[in-house]
């Protein structure tokens, strides 16, 4: 079983409290993946909540049926796979693939949701830490399309011009 501190070294659990963390750690499981193996692939039953607590997963998309593209890289300490915390049915909506050996550990989403419900606070508490790394994930992608669409040689010159 996981120790109390190793879960505290994940950004979103560190705003629980140790009894919150004792009530969920009993739930958490660890897997590692070695370079390019798949977490979990876009389109499959959203059934776990994922925390990496070491190397790299990068989340990737498929643009055309022989290209992905790199959304973003979850670095040590962040979690991904919020689709197992939406009530079911939820589907993940990208593929989550090892860069490297990691190792990550994982809660099942209907096991983590009965416990929010049970446990106002807790959920309240990680609900808080999902919300606060959303936003920063969707300023950064709000960012680079913006900067995107700047660079862009049609917007570089009003049409009117």
């Amino acid at each position: 079983m996981l120790e109390l501190k190793d879960l505290k070294k994940i950004f979103i659990l560190q705003r629980l409290t140790d009894h919150m963390l004792e009530k969920l750690r009993p739930f958490v499981g660890v897997k590692r993946f070695k370079d390019r193996d798949v977490v979990f692939r876009e389109g499959e039953e959203a059934k776990e909540f994922y925390m990496v607590y070491s190397g790299l997963i990068l989340l990737e998309v498929s643009v055309t049926p022989v290209m992905d593209i790199t959304l973003g890289t979850i670095k040590p300490g962040y979690s991904f796979g919020w689709s197992a915390i939406m009530p079911p049915p939820s589907q993940y909506t990208t593929h989550a693939i090892s860069s490297g050996n990691s190792e990550v550990f994982y809660l099942p989403g209907k096991e983590l949701q009965a416990m929010m419900d049970e446990d106002p606070e807790l959920g309240y508490r990680f609900l808080r830490g999902v919300v606060n790394i959303l936003k920063k994930r969707l300023e950064r992608r709000t960012e680079q399309f913006l900067k995107t669409l700047r660079s862009h040689p049609d917007i570089q010159k009003p049409f009117w011009e």
